[in-house]
Formats: C-alpha cells, sequence, structure tokens
C-alpha cells in the first residue's frame, strides 16, 4: 500500500501494524539498539512471540537476499515476472507446483 510506505504513522493501517512496522525500522536502521522496551511495546499493541520472532526472521533474511544480490551481480527481474509470481503465489503459496506425472509404461 503506498500510504505505508509514503508515511506509515497517517497510513489507513491499525496501530498494531503500526508497531510492527516501528519496529522493523529500528530493525533495519539500528538494529544493536533493539531491546526488551521494542519487544514489549509489540507485545502490548497484542503481537505474539512467534509473530515478533517470524517479523525478525523475514526481515533478516530480506536483508541478506538484497546485500548478496547487490554485492553478486544478481540482476533484477521485469516487472511483468513478479506480476506473475504474484498472481501465482496468490492461487497456490509459495510452495512449487507439484511434479508432472510420469507416464505408465
Amino acid at each position: 500500500m503506498k500510504a505505508v510506505l509514503e508515511d506509515v504513522a497517517k497510513a489507513p493501517i491499525s496501530e498494531a501494524e503500526k508497531a510492527l512496522f516501528a519496529f522493523v525500522d529500528t530493525l533495519n536502521h539500528r538494529a544493536a539498539q533493539v531491546g526488551r522496551a521494542d519487544i514489549e511495546r509489540l507485545k502490548d499493541a497484542g503481537w505474539t512471540d512467534e509473530a515478533i520472532f517470524d517479523t525478525v526472521t523475514v526481515c533478516a533474511l530480506f536483508n541478506f537476499y538484497n546485500r548478496w544480490i547487490d554485492g553478486t551481480g544478481v540482476r533484477d527481474m521485469p516487472a511483468e515476472l513478479y506480476q506473475r509470481s504474484g498472481q501465482r503465489m496468490a492461487v497456490a503459496g509459495y510452495a512449487p507446483p507439484p511434479p508432472p506425472k510420469k507416464p505408465e509404461e
């Protein structure tokens, strides 16, 4: 949603989501400063330990992937492929399609 990217504090999302985005911002820009108070704010906003763990994991993986891609020179996909990939994932999720059935012999 464009509003989240422009100003998360004014975006039409829940206060819990705003707290989560603020945490991710801290994690991205000042990870060494993340502390117990940051986690308590998320819990006070209604987030579970599992949701917080997942948030940290996804944030860390995207940071890793972006640095790996930048450092190795991997090229971005065309926008059309992102669109097709998004449509496929909306229907089937992240799991790859099952392998084709082998013809019976």
